[in-house]
């Protein structure tokens, strides 16, 4: 089970991006996610006329690791650590650390 999925709020806890918020817009793999709005870099794009693109310089939102980001707990005001717990039918939720409240996702 994922700890952090699509469309959770996240802070980055390390890099150049330490301190900024936002939300995974989507998964890369197992350990990589990707943030809106951090570790965004520039990328030269040449331009291709069969496509319709023009070149020039971009702005691209890259994968970062997700040990480096915490969720964001709305409650406490503060990033927070991500539990499992099992409830008495059997299902897995996830849970914040602090308080023990489940995450609504």
């Amino acid at each position: 089970m994922n700890k952090i999925r699509k469309g959770d709020q996240v802070v980055v806890l390390t890099g150049r991006d330490k301190g900024k918020r936002g939300t995974v817009t989507r998964r890369v793999d197992d350990e990589h996610i990707v943030v809106e709005g951090v570790n965004v870099v520039k990328k030269h794009v040449k331009p291709n006329p069969l496509k319709g693109t023009t070149g020039g310089v971009v702005d691209k939102t890259m994968p970062i690791h997700q040990s480096n980001v915490a969720i964001w707990n709305p409650q406490a005001a503060k990033a927070d650590r991500v539990g499992i717990k099992l409830l008495a039918d059997g299902k897995k939720v996830r849970v914040y650390k602090s308080s023990g409240e489940e995450i609504k996702a």
